[in-house]
């Protein structure tokens, strides 16, 4: 099993990084936005909490964390990507929660902090990128502190029916030339589909996450199914 991040999935990150964002919101058709505060809307970190974002992009999530919280929460975007990171600090730059959105270059494996040091986990549309689910999970659990939470936001695959025709409709012939048409890189928006396709069931991936060591692992569908989710604790 691949327990390092495929390094072609790094490169295409860093090819489509300055058209990212764009097409995240209009691939997506603005829902993206809903996505991020529906996981920012379940966590729970008090005080001078610390919250790890893996796989963190241009920074939406961890900025959405900062602006929801009225505590010190800090955010600590993690990412393979180094165009995104750089991205992700100009987006960040001149905010007045600057000093609380710390970033550093690393992946799910290698994970560059002392186990037992976050209230929370979270990474969102990049657990699907990662061959190895159960040893990233590991990983993240033992980031954890005793109590803390891991949130995996990800695309997921319809049922049967119309909802699913329409659905690979749009992601295995639209989405990939709007794509390609904004980004000019028509291979990663025709890996972006497969990905999702062959990403596990909710049902299998909270499996997987037990066997990680979660607790209270639990996943709720948005968007009509479109998109999962999860959420365990370590116990």
């Amino acid at each position: 099993m691949q327990k390092t991040e495929l390094p072609f999935i790094r490169e295409m990150f860093d090819k489509i990084a300055p058209r990212y964002d764009l097409l995240n919101h209009l691939l997506s058709l603005g829902q993206d936005i809903l996505w991020r505060k529906a996981l920012a809307s379940e966590l729970n970190v008090s005080g001078k909490g610390r919250v790890l974002d893996v796989a963190c992009g241009t920074g939406d999530i961890g900025m959405e964390i900062l602006r929801r919280e009225k505590s010190e929460v800090n955010v600590f975007g993690l990412d393979f990507s180094i165009n995104m990171l750089m991205l992700a600090s100009k987006k960040i730059k001149g905010k007045s929660k600057e000093s609380r959105f710390h970033l550093s270059a690393g992946n799910a494996f290698y994970i560059p902090f002392k186990d037992n040091t976050f209230d929370a986990v979270t990474i969102a549309f990049g657990i699907r990128n990662i061959g190895d689910k159960l040893s990233a999970l590991k990983s993240f659990h033992n980031s954890l502190k005793h109590g803390g939470m891991l949130l995996i936001l990800e695309l997921n695959t319809p049922k049967k029916g119309l909802l699913l025709n329409s659905y690979l409709l749009y992601f295995k012939k639209i989405l990939p030339l709007i794509g390609w048409l904004f980004s000019k890189n028509l291979a990663a928006y025709q890996y972006l589909p497969d990905s999702v396709i062959n990403f596990p069931r909710p049902e299998k991936f909270a499996d997987i996450m037990i066997k990680a060591n979660f607790s209270n692992v639990r996943w709720k569908g948005l968007t009509s199914g479109v998109v999962n989710l999860f959420i365990g604790h370590k116990k």
